[in-house]
């Protein structure tokens, strides 16, 4: 797929992964919105990057999602890559007085209900482009999960098993709209700094990774150490489980 010259909406482009895909894309040569909660930091973003438009928007409220729409059909008719990157994640132990059922209620509106109603909406917009595609952002904890993480990474496999299907169901029904799906390991942002994101590879790197994996039509992107744990999941899911949960123990630590 090619990589420049496209119209993109990033959620969660303020920071962290959203910023670094924002910049890499704006340098080649691509027309980028970003979006979330929090104006002030859109703002800072968009001061940094010329060129990009932010838009505030919380993706969980539907009255904002909707709006967010109507502002793009409007303005960005052309829109052709849509990047679904906006997360939330609490680190903590499944045990009593813990609150999982708040926290996790909370990870799976963010990082997997709130991606369905906005590719929802915006597939009419997609499809009217001669080439356009879908990324969902999701994580290694998608299919090798961390304790220390445990319903953000269920939420994660939620991602990969909708981006899956989204894509079977595109490649029969809406060919033109290819569906990718970015799987990055741990990153050094304000994000994961409760997991010890300090030790975790630069946002920068997931960016370039991801562009050139783009480039190559390869629809799962596996960024950094992502790539060693999914083959060892395959061969044996047992030791990537504890080794996942022994790497991030010391990088915690």
């Amino acid at each position: 797929m090619k990589t420049t010259n496209h119209t993109v909406l990033i959620t969660g482009g303020g920071s962290g992964i959203g910023l670094a895909l924002a910049q890499l894309l704006t340098e080649n040569g691509n027309q980028v919105i970003i979006t979330g909660r929090n104006e002030a930091r859109l703002q800072q973003a968009a001061a940094e990057l010329p060129g990009v438009t932010p838009i505030a928007c919380d993706v969980n409220d539907a009255d904002a999602v909707a709006r967010l729409v109507q502002r793009i059909e409007a303005d960005f008719g052309g829109l052709s890559l849509l990047i679904n990157n906006a997360g939330q994640a609490s680190a903590y132990e499944l045990l009593p007085g813990a609150e999982a059922f708040r926290k996790a209620e909370a990870e799976i509106q963010t990082n997997y209900l709130a991606p369905i109603r906005l590719t929802e909406a915006l597939l009419p917009l997609l499809q009217r482009q001669p080439a356009a595609a879908v990324v969902n952002v999701s994580s290694i904890g998608a299919f090798v999960p961390a304790a220390a993480i445990p319903t953000y990474s269920a939420s994660k496999a939620a991602v990969h098993a909708y981006t899956q299907a989204l894509r079977h169901t595109l490649s029969q029904h809406a060919p033109g709209v290819k569906v990718f799906e970015l799987m990055p390991p741990l990153v050094d942002t304000e994000f994961s700094a409760e997991i010890g994101g300090a030790n975790g590879i630069p946002p920068r790197q997931v960016a370039e990774e991801f562009l050139a994996a783009l480039a190559q039509d390869e629809y799962e992107i596996h960024v950094g150490q992502t790539a060693g744990f999914y083959q060892l999941f395959h061969a044996d899911p047992a030791q990537a489980f504890a080794v996942m949960n022994n790497t991030l123990r010391a990088v915690k630590a």
